[in-house]
Parts: structure tokens; C-alpha cells; sequence
């Protein structure tokens, strides 16, 4: 009877540790789901946010030039 005990325990324990091996994997397909998450956020703002951010740009960039050549615009 404890030998039934003692291989019912044995197979439980291996059981157990190829579980907790396999858990890193799961967890880099989860930062991996996380990450493709986060670039499909930033992809969308881009493109939301693009014409808003190069006006943006746009009117910095007046700005600076009229900075270095003297012309006064509103900035």
C-alpha cells in the first residue's frame, strides 16, 4: 500500500514540475500578446493623431524659421 502511495505521490510531483516548467512559455506569449497590443494602441494614434501632429509640426517649424530669418509671425 505505501508504494502505491509512494508512485501516486511521484507521478503527482513530476506532474507537477512539467506544469510549473511550462509556465514560463505561457508567460512569453503573454507579454508577447501584451506588446502586439501596445503597437496596434500606437499604430491607431498615429494615424488618428497624424494630420493633427504634422499641422503641429508645421507651425513649429514657421516658427523657427521666422526665428532665425527675423520675421515676426504669430507663434
Amino acid at each position: 500500500m505505501n508504494t502505491l502511495f509512494a508512485n501516486i505521490y511521484l507521478a503527482l510531483q513530476t506532474v507537477g514540475n512539467k506544469l510549473r516548467g511550462e509556465e514560463q512559455g505561457a508567460t512569453a506569449v503573454e507579454y508577447g500578446i501584451m506588446v502586439a497590443g501596445i503597437a496596434v494602441v500606437v499604430v491607431g494614434a498615429v494615424f488618428l493623431l497624424g494630420g493633427s501632429i504634422e499641422g503641429l509640426f508645421t507651425d513649429v517649424k514657421g516658427c523657427v524659421d521666422g526665428a532665425t530669418t527675423g520675421v515676426t509671425t504669430a507663434c
